[in-house]
């Protein structure tokens, strides 16, 4: 079976990328390139789903927005 995952990428402030997926909680990585961070996300996603089928409680991904607060 073949699923299909949201990835959130972002910058950190030492320049590395991080990969989260917000429907497998904890299941993030890092990389400095994005080829590498790709291929660290799917990893961590099979490793993620081998722990999901215990759990069972996925949440749907319904989007990203941006706040912004007074500070």
């Amino acid at each position: 079976m073949r699923r299909e995952f949201n990835v959130i990428v972002e910058r950190d402030a030492d320049g590395y990328l991080v990969a989260s997926v917000p429907s497998l909680p904890g299941c993030h990585t890092q990389a400095k390139s994005l080829d590498e961070l790709m291929e660290r996300i799917r990893e961590a996603i099979e490793l993620c789903l081998e722990f999901e089928e215990e759990q069972q409680d996925l949440m749907d991904f319904v989007g990203i927005q941006r706040v912004s607060v007074e500070v």
